[in-house]
């Protein structure tokens, strides 16, 4: 039998990475503005833009902060309304209060998607919106951004989760004006820390990078039109969010490995959710029709358990080697909107909280053979057989 796998040890670095880590370390060299032209984050951003089909594109500290610079570079005014989904991590709202701006939080359905009769109700009481394909699930696009460009609301993807997801062939995070990513260790790039957003618009990233921390002149080593930034000098605060050389290094190399851990990702997932699927008690929701997906996880709904039998699953699961976070009844979960509570009043979302307290969440990164996800998949359909089959003979 298959040993069951370490389901979150983070993607490897390549080999590649060592030879220029070990220059930088070397030299001290790690900020990047040092260098007059093509530092590692320089390089890593003309890279990054190609490869997205983008004009620009921004690294920073984290996909947190390339958020809040989004935001900031939207020029919102203060308490501005920002729409965003239930269905999100904490750092998502967390990033609007930062802007200065009040979250407005928005249904998402059983398949873990924006719910767009909620959407469209909302719409109209706001000044900006943030998609977040959550876990990569993509929300119906041609529907936001119909409403959205109707209303003239700016649109910001969080594409943290979405590297390597296209949408009608267009890559996601270059669908609305701003696309925020992460190379935190659990995404399909790993740098532990980390982010980057993209555009085509030249004067919204020139603010972002002036604010970003290209203090004095040093935006001047950015290809982006120069009087953009000449507009902005001196106009901006300095919030200093940026990505170091040493990062960049570390990412650079992964980029030429992302269409395989996407293809391999995208493997894994259907694998595994077959078999899920075949099962009585799991339900994993299908993609809409335009997206391709780049999974490094798996999410499924529990049906017919009660919340007994779901801690119980949960329980037996780990117990046996594999970690299930149910993400509305995980202690403290990140990802709960009730537990939020830095917003104030919680708001009253009964569809999103009852799809929490049943869906699933199991990471399946690509580095994973079949056999593995073979494992992993034998291991849940037996946890949850055996809970119900207890319940059964009670």
């Amino acid at each position: 039998m298959t040993a069951i796998p370490n389901v979150y040890a983070a993607e490897p670095i390549p080999d590649s990475a060592m030879q220029e880590v070990q220059r930088l370390l070397s030299t001290g060299d790690l900020f990047r503005y040092t260098a007059a032209e093509d530092s590692p984050v320089a390089l890593l951003e003309q890279e990054y833009a190609a490869l997205l089909g983008s004009k620009y594109a921004l690294a920073v500290s984290s996909c947190s902060a390339a958020l809040f610079l989004s935001l900031k570079a939207l020029d919102l005014p203060r308490d501005a309304k920002v729409l965003i989904p239930a269905f999100t991590f904490a750092a998502v709202p967390s990033s609007v209060v930062h802007a200065d701006c009040i979250p407005v939080l928005c249904e998402c359905q059983d398949n873990y998607r924006i719910d767009m009769d909620d959407f469209a109700v909302k719409l109209p009481n706001v000044d900006a919106v943030i998609i977040s394909h959550m876990r990569g699930h993509t929300s119906d696009m041609d529907a936001i951004m119909t409403l959205c460009d109707a209303a003239n609301i700016p649109v910001i993807e969080d594409a943290a989760h979405s590297l390597g997801t296209t949408w009608h062939g267009r890559n996601i995070g270059t669908l609305g004006k701003i696309g925020c990513f992460s190379f935190q260790s659990y995404k399909l790039i790993n740098a532990g820390e980390g982010g980057i957003l993209v555009t085509d618009d030249a004067d919204l990233v020139a603010r972002a990078i002036i604010m970003s921390g290209a203090y004095e002149h040093n935006w001047q080593k950015h290809p982006v039109l120069q009087d953009a930034f000449a507009k902005w000098q001196n106009q901006l605060p300095l919030y200093n969010l940026r990505l170091s050389n040493l990062s960049a290094a570390i990412v650079r190399p992964q980029l030429g490995e992302l269409a395989r851990r996407v293809t391999d990702g995208r493997r894994n997932h259907d694998h595994v959710a077959t078999q899920l699927n075949a099962s009585p008690w799991f339900n994993v929701p299908e993609k809409l029709a335009p997206e391709l997906r780049a999974p490094d996880s798996i999410q499924f709904n529990l049906d017919g358990l009660n919340e007994v039998q779901t801690r119980e699953f949960a329980r037996i699961s780990a117990e046996k080697g594999v970690k299930v976070q149910v993400f509305g009844l995980s202690s403290d979960n990140a990802r709960a909107f009730w537990n939020w509570q830095f917003l104030g009043d919680t708001p009253d979302l009964p569809q999103t909280r009852a799809m929490l307290n049943k869906a699933c969440d199991v990471r399946l990164p690509a580095r994973l053979s079949l056999a593995d996800c073979d494992a992993v998949a034998k291991l849940l359909v037996e946890s949850v057989a055996q809970v119900m089959g207890n319940a059964i003979a009670a």
